[in-house]
């Protein structure tokens, strides 16, 4: 039992108050219309964010991500990207071939 406190913490400290929220607001948006231009501009800026954090990941890469060139990097991104759209927009399949396709560079090189 002795080893395992630090998962037990883990879960009390990390895990249940993440949970709490996501109840709460699962609860608390059940009324609201999907096609609302609020709902539509909050998920605009949502995927302004996110496109924002991928291309910084990309062009201006830290620690081990670094050390592969950018032509890699950038085709790895492509290629996760055509296979997201080609295999019924599976995000899954999407990461999968993108990261198999920068481990694939990464070792050749």
């Amino acid at each position: 039992m002795n080893e395992l406190w630090p998962y037990l913490i883990l879960i009390l400290v990390g895990f249940l108050p993440n949970e709490v929220w996501r109840a709460l607001g699962l609860i608390l948006s059940r009324g609201i219309d999907e096609e609302s231009e609020l709902i539509l501009w909050v998920r605009a800026v949502a995927i302004a964010i996110l496109a924002g954090v991928v291309a910084q990941l990309i062009l201006f890469s830290s620690g081990a991500l670094a050390t592969m060139p950018l032509w890699l990097r950038l085709c790895a991104a492509v290629s996760g990207f055509v296979a997201f759209v080609a295999i019924r927009r599976s995000v899954f399949v999407g990461v999968v071939v993108g990261e198999v396709v920068l481990l694939a560079g990464a070792t050749l090189l």
